[in-house]
């Protein structure tokens, strides 16, 4: 009697196509998974941009921010430079008189909102606002639902970091 190759015997080919099926459906599902967590980061994605408006005519200078991403912004620090020095409030070197601002230094914005941080409404002190505005640096630090976060300063081009963090003694606090 011919003794048959084992990996000849109609069972064995069962086998190994089944096996054979079994690794490439576990390829595409792996394949299928990292699609769809890129999917869900990216429908999640923010991305915030510092702004400053102003406006001869109402006589408004406004530095603001907004989201134009998918998703929203979680602010994890903010960080103002006047004079090449770290400040903790507008007051600090704003000395207007119409001053309305708002607290930016941790605050979730939602996708496509954005807000007014400091707007200064003083016709006699806007020539000087605009002078100071030069010395003025800005720093932004955020992340998405998913702790992947960026910094973002007035150039509005974000750098991806692994994590914000921040002195205590950089901190803008307002």
């Amino acid at each position: 009697m011919k003794k048959d190759i084992w990996y000849k015997k109609p069972e064995m080919i069962v086998a190994f196509s089944a096996l054979l099926i079994s690794v490439v459906t576990t390829i595409i599902g792996i394949y299928s998974t990292m699609i769809d967590r890129s999917y869900a980061r990216a429908s999640v994605w923010p991305r915030v941009e510092l702004y400053r408006s102003f406006s001869p005519k109402d006589e408004l200078f406004s530095y603001g921010i907004m989201n134009n991403g998918t998703g929203p912004a979680i602010i994890k620090y903010v960080k103002v430079i006047y004079n090449e020095k770290p400040i903790k409030k507008w007051s600090d070197f704003i000395a207007a008189t119409n001053l309305v601002q708002s607290h930016i230094g941790t605050r979730i914005l939602p996708s496509q909102a954005n807000f007014s941080a400091v707007s200064i409404k003083d016709k006699a002190y806007l020539t000087e606002i605009l002078k100071m505005d030069e010395q003025v640096a800005i720093e932004l630090c955020y992340c998405s639902i998913y702790d992947e976060c960026w910094l973002v300063d007035r150039s509005n081009q974000p750098i991806e970091i692994a994590q914000c963090e921040i002195s205590d003694e950089q901190r803008f606090m307002q």
